[in-house]
């Protein structure tokens, strides 16, 4: 009974989990970035008795089910999925009372465009320094069908301008186990994970220094690359197809991928430097939502391809040619720099 008592009030010594090959094994396939993070919380689940938390009615979606873990109602108090029900900002403030008890470790989990909704409750949790775990699924226009209403633009802006909230959105499940990672480590600050429903390639490159923010996904063969491009998520990828193109092109840049500016913000400036050297200035930022905030990484010389307005109803991947999502369109607007 001691070893239990604390590790709900001591916490759980993850190390082990964290550092192990299956943890951050990269799968053969393709896989969106909510399932790789279903696949991540019940590994961690297993480890962490206190871990509870749930989903506003979307935990099918959300991939926030913990497998074999009960379902908490007035009949079983010991299941720790919670159900909110189509409540965001309730669910987020019950989130920030678990929290607030101490001896649980809470979640809880959306669409990322509800995320508005968890909006003002969010705000507390960052005011109270929680170290509550917010997990946005559908991130971007990705989300297709559903249409405008339903895909995200605005939204990582907001988050991102939060004082003392930790944003990340990785690119693939590496990137994703890493960003768990960090959140179920985070002692007094929330964390919010931006996954993507679509599916994304593995990329090789991903790897440990995600943690830093920002890293040096795929370098140029020159000391000094003749450009950089940086991304997060889902356009990770684009930007490593056109790092492929413009080389053949004689064009040799640098891909950064940025699953977190808040993170990389925390790193000391050597380190910031040796990603994103000032002396470079041909940037190009890719991601597909709104371009506030990105400017700082481009500066004045460089060009950002985000979403202008918001999205329309289609197939995802026909919905990224149209806003220009596309390997050609990163291509042609690195070469615009030269």
């Amino acid at each position: 009974m001691k070893e239990l008592w604390d590790k709900y009030y001591n916490g759980c010594d993850m190390s082990d989990l964290f550092n192990s090959e299956e943890y951050l094994a990269k799968p053969e396939k393709a896989e969106a970035t909510r399932s790789s993070s279903g696949t991540i919380l019940n590994m961690i689940k297993n480890l962490m008795p206190n871990l509870i938390g749930g989903s506003a009615d979307l935990a099918p979606s959300n991939k926030t089910n913990m497998k074999d873990a009960g379902d908490f109602s007035k009949e079983n108090y010991a299941g720790t999925n919670l159900h909110f029900g189509v409540r965001e900002q309730a669910m987020a403030a019950i989130g920030n009372g678990l929290a607030l008890h101490g001896g649980l470790r809470p979640f809880v989990a959306t669409f990322f465009v509800f995320s508005d909704y968890t909006k003002p409750m969010a705000r507390l949790t960052s005011l109270m320094k929680l170290p509550l775990i917010y997990v946005f699924t559908h991130d971007s226009i990705g989300v297709g069908e559903d249409g405008p209403t339903h895909e995200p633009i605005e939204q990582l802006a907001a988050f991102r301008s939060m004082p003392d909230f930790t944003v990340f959105r990785p690119c693939d499940r590496t990137e994703t186990a890493l960003a768990w990672e960090y959140a179920i480590e985070s002692k007094d600050e929330p964390t919010a994970l931006v996954l993507t429903r679509q599916n994304l390639p593995q990329m090789a490159g991903s790897s440990k220094e995600a943690l830093k923010g920002a890293y040096i996904l795929e370098d140029s063969d020159k000391e000094t690359p003749d450009g950089i491009i940086i991304a997060s998520g889902s356009e990770v990828n684009l930007a490593v197809s056109a790092k492929a193109e413009l080389k053949n092109a004689g064009i040799d840049v640098r891909v950064v991928s940025m699953p977190s500016m808040d993170v990389f913000e925390k790193q000391s400036d050597e380190y910031k430097e040796s990603v994103l050297p000032k002396s470079v200035r041909k940037r190009v930022a890719v991601e597909a939502l709104s371009d506030f905030g990105w400017y700082r990484y481009v500066g004045l010389d460089g060009k950002v391809i985000c979403m202008k307005g918001f999205g329309a109803s289609g197939p995802a991947n026909q919905l990224f040619e149209h806003f220009g999502f596309t390997v050609e369109n990163v291509v042609n607007t690195v070469k615009s720099l030269f």
